[in-house]
């Protein structure tokens, strides 16, 4: 896969040989003299079956999270998914209820459980409180400038339960809206109205399969400024972005700097 969505440069390792010699990858020589991989109708046939396996693989939270993510990356934001961040919250946990700390999601696994809210360590009666949240999706605009970059989250709910059950967490709520200008829920049409979830709150909906769907805004989110603090910045330093997998790191790269430099005028026009 690596080969085919790069430029596919040699670089002489015992997998690029075990490729060659499974006849799914092909040295080419250029007219100008340099030599890149190049996939065979085999190994393009092998590369697709793969990737069939893995979409069946996903569990349905994962793959609505993955469409939601592919048409934030469309409309040429950045995004990330399942990101760890340092975020305040006011509003105190249920009471009598406890939050599990946060750990990697399982396939197939209840998210609420995987994406609840781990309290961090804070001098008693302190508030408000900091915590770790994990926003299914978090994205920002593709610009330079700080006060443009407007970051959104997503929150991905793909049964009624989950949906009920995040609700009732209000220090959760708190904490990605603290990290963001706009938050939205993210579920199947029929898991729940748009009135249900706080007016705060935006919804998407999804009409039909998560591959071929429709994806449809029933109500935008309040939107509010906020600036990334130092400790979201460093974590969005350390993380890899999403890409999408048709796209070439090198295709990337120059539409990254097309799309920035778009944005850098539309900004200077807003800012006019």
């Amino acid at each position: 896969m690596k080969i085919w969505s790069s430029a596919a440069w040699p670089c002489h390792d015992g997998i690029e040989l075990d490729l060659i010699a499974a006849a799914w990858v092909e040295p080419v020589q250029a007219g100008s003299g340099h030599k890149t991989l190049r996939l065979t109708e085999l190994g393009i046939r092998c590369v697709a079956e793969a990737r069939r396996r893995n979409q069946r693989a996903l569990s349905p939270h994962d793959a609505l999270a993955a469409r939601m993510a592919r048409e934030l990356l469309l409309g040429g934001r950045i995004v990330w998914r399942e990101l760890p961040l340092r975020a305040r919250a006011l509003a105190p946990s249920p009471e009598g209820e406890s939050e599990p700390a946060s750990e990697p999601k399982a396939a197939g696994a209840s998210d609420d459980a995987a994406f609840s809210l781990e309290a961090m360590q804070a001098p008693a009666g302190s508030k408000p409180a900091w915590r770790v949240a994990r926003p299914d999706i978090f994205s920002v605009r593709n610009t330079s400038v700080e006060d443009y970059l407007q970051p959104v989250v997503h929150e991905i709910k793909v049964s009624r339960a989950d949906l009920l059950s995040d609700l009732r967490h209000a220090a959760k709520r708190d904490a990605y809206q603290w990290l963001c200008s706009e938050c939205f829920y993210v579920f199947p049409a029929g898991v729940a109205e748009a009135a249900e979830v706080p007016e705060e709150f935006g919804v998407w909906v999804l009409h039909g399969a998560v591959e071929d769907g429709r994806l449809e805004l029933l109500r935008p989110a309040r939107h509010k400024s906020c600036k990334l603090p130092f400790s979201v910045w460093l974590a969005l330093a350390k993380a890899a972005p999403v890409r999408l997998e048709e796209e070439s790191a090198q295709a990337q790269l120059a539409a990254g700097a097309d799309a920035a430099d778009l944005d850098a005028d539309a900004d200077a026009d807003a800012a006019k």
